[in-house]
């Protein structure tokens, strides 16, 4: 047995079952011993940003760490961006790194690379392993550092030579001790009681991801309902419960002359399960938080502590009563020649399953799909946790690896679409039932947007020429047909609701082009 076989054994022991691949030469040993470990289901992805995405959405639908194979520095570094999106999103993961053997390094090849400051930015642990007797136990220490709260990217650099290696095939390889998410203590709770009876009209609770399930969902609606606290969800969730079965909350506004006067009259914010919110970009005359400068900041539960169990704990405190869920009116199906926004969020709305994984990249076409889905079935959402485009498609691969019994549906805007434009060969290769809705409006339309608040209302031929995607047309249905997966175009709400009715009815990946 040799080194990456008894790696593989080890991580198979202990739960991982899916490894996201784009390997080179000096993983090929790796890439042979997936074949003595039928467990762990080997997926290939065309570029590196694809094999960490899907990392990503594995692990945010399992809640157990995928592997990834990378070939070297260039490889992490194609890969980074979904690692950066993976980082915010706490996701557990494995990211196995190939490297030069140990005595080659020095002699500095084409390849060589500083691997670990590569790494370090967009991992929560990252180690190089020194011989292959330590290769399996480096890799449940990974595995460890991966499932400790609140999760995240564990990096493991592996010069090929401790892969091939020989290594003693009896001698024990660890179980993994990762750290759980710590117990929010009852006098924390208490003093949150006090403070919110004393300010409870001027209190908002912010909700963090791991708040945003069923149960921390119905609780906070029932704080709200004792309190007369405002209860308001951060940014863009890794992932979240919705439908009509669960309390809605509303987003602090992404742009911050929206948000600072929606939380202006806040004189107490509690953080749940989450940091302070924080605009996206700097901006003249505003400031980095849109929280008041006189709002007294408290944390009910850290980012790694569990914060669903605090907001029941606090309810119940709070002696809250439950809280009937209102019934939310559904939209009507949209018909006739008209396709816009609304009537793309009212087709999906109404006709997606129960239990759905709707993977959302939809950036500045999606706003009335996520007001209309509060009345759809049970599903989960999916988003863009660190603002690095190009995250959709392949985190719809790893949710539909990790869910094979849910419909995953990838909620994709076209110009983020063409950074990971080669996750549709996985989706076909790999026969996943997955139901893009590619929207075209044929621009970077939040570019556009960008361009009016800094005061450039008539952008000349360069700068609107960066933000239009019009010259040539790009022809998803073309796109999609090419990489084995069915495409059809929908320029109408017809159009529209038939194209969507066959695509979540099909087996397989398909594609349905919305021209908005």
């Amino acid at each position: 047995m040799n080194g990456a076989e008894k790696l593989l054994r080890g991580l198979a022991d202990n739960g991982v079952t899916a490894c996201f691949a784009n390997p080179g030469t000096t993983e090929m040993h790796l890439v042979a011993a997936l074949d003595t470990e039928p467990r762990i289901r080997p997926v290939l992805g065309l570029f590196e940003g694809v094999v960490t995405g899907a990392a990503d959405g594995y692990g945010r639908m399992s809640d157990v760490p995928a592997m990834t194979i990378l070939h070297l520095g260039p490889g992490l570094a194609n890969g980074l961006a979904n690692l950066h999106n993976a980082r915010r999103a706490n996701t557990p993961m494995v990211n196995v790194v190939g490297d030069h053997t140990t005595w080659h390094l020095a002699a500095d090849a084409p390849l060589t690379s500083d691997i670990p400051s590569l790494a370090r930015p967009m991992s929560a642990w990252v180690h190089t392993v020194s011989s292959a007797d330590n290769l399996a136990s480096d890799g449940i220490d990974a595995l460890s550092a991966a499932m400790s709260a609140p999760g995240g990217v564990a990096t493991l650099i592996v010069p090929q030579d401790t892969t091939w290696d020989e290594v003693d095939e009896s001698a024990p390889i660890p179980t993994p001790s990762p750290v759980g998410f710590g117990e929010v203590p009852p006098n924390q709770i208490e003093s949150m009681v006090d403070e919110l009876r004393r300010l409870g009209d001027a209190a908002v609770l912010v909700l963090g991801s791991n708040a945003r399930r069923e149960a921390g969902l119905k609780a906070a609606a029932q704080i709200q309902a004792a309190t007369n606290a405002r209860v308001v969800v951060a940014g863009m969730a890794s992932r979240v419960e919705r439908g009509a079965h669960v309390p809605d909350f509303p987003s602090i506004p992404y742009f911050p002359e929206q948000a600072v006067p929606f939380l202006a009259d806040v004189k107490l914010m509690i953080l749940v399960g989450t940091t302070e919110p924080v605009h996206f970009f700097g901006n003249p005359g505003q400031p980095s938080h849109p929280r008041p400068t006189d709002a007294l900041l408290v944390s009910l539960a850290t980012p790694s502590e569990d914060a669903e169990s605090a907001l029941v704990g606090l309810a119940a405190a709070l002696d809250a009563p439950p809280v009937a869920v209102p019934e939310r009116a559904a939209p009507q199906m949209p018909s006739g020649s008209s396709l816009g926004p609304a009537e793309l969020g009212a087709a999906l709305a109404l006709l997606q399953p129960e239990g759905a994984i709707v993977v959302d990249e939809s950036i500045s076409s999606g706003a009335a799909y996520s007001a209309m889905a509060t009345s759809a079935p049970p599903h989960d959402v999916l988003h863009l946790t660190g603002g690095a485009i190009g995250q959709g498609l392949p985190a719809a691969v790893g949710a539909a690896i990790a869910c094979p019994d849910r419909r995953v549906i990838a909620l994709q805007a076209d110009g983020s679409a063409m950074y990971t434009l080669q996750s549709l060969w996985t989706m076909a290769r790999e026969s996943l039932d997955i139901s893009i809705v590619l929207l075209a409006n044929k621009n970077y339309r939040i570019l556009q947007i960008e361009l009016m608040r800094a005061g450039i209302n008539e952008p000349g031929p360069s700068s609107y020429g960066l933000t239009d995607l019009e010259r040539p047309h790009i022809d998803w249905v073309a796109l999609a047909t090419g990489m084995g997966v069915l495409g059809r175009r929908a320029r109408s709400s017809d159009e529209l609701v038939d194209a969507l009715r066959e695509s979540l009815n099909t087996s397989g990946p398909s594609l349905v082009e919305v021209w908005l």
